[in-house]
């Protein structure tokens, strides 16, 4: 179900440059992660952040995307909303291919979501502690969100078994 990685062309509108590089920042995910076994991806290294863990980066991306795309726009979501407090960085154990399924289904759903809404469209529902944002802001956010994972997920995934690449 992986996204392959193609870069928006250079001559794409904003639309298509923001989903086009969230896209690829998803698509990266997999690769990094891909093949590791739960004994590896379950070893928190941080002792000051023991659920850095590269399961625990993969099932927080995912609760990210639910709460910035699900959350904002309900009534488009698959299903009722349901914001964890913990942000998704408990896995319950669950192995990689898993973990990435439910992350790579819950980038489908977001990939919907924004397909039907126009760049300016507001968020349906706010957080009361936050302001209304656009989706344009939140497919910025997202991009950001996803890449500064992905730089941890780097440095986990060369710490745990030498693996490195992009």
């Amino acid at each position: 179900m992986s996204v392959e990685r193609v870069f928006p062309d250079g001559t794409a509108d904003e639309r298509e440059v923001l989903t086009g590089f969230l896209d690829w920042q998803r698509a990266t995910v997999r690769r990094k992660v891909d093949g590791l076994p739960i004994e590896l991806a379950d070893r928190a290294l941080l002792e000051t952040s023991p659920r850095m863990t590269v399961a625990g980066v993969v099932s927080h991306l995912r609760q990210t995307e639910h709460d910035w795309f699900a959350g904002s726009f309900p009534s488009l979501a698959d299903e009722t909303f349901a914001r964890d407090s913990d942000g998704g960085w408990r896995t319950g154990g669950r192995a990689i291919p898993d973990l990435l399924s439910g992350y790579e289904a819950e980038c489908a759903q977001s990939r919907r979501i924004v397909a039907g809404l126009t760049l300016d469209t507001m968020q349906e529902f706010t957080p009361p502690q936050f302001t209304p944002v656009s989706l344009r802001w939140i497919l910025t956010h997202m991009v950001e969100e996803t890449a500064r994972h992905l730089g941890h997920l780097d440095i986990l995934r060369e710490k745990l078994d030498g693996t490195r690449g992009y």
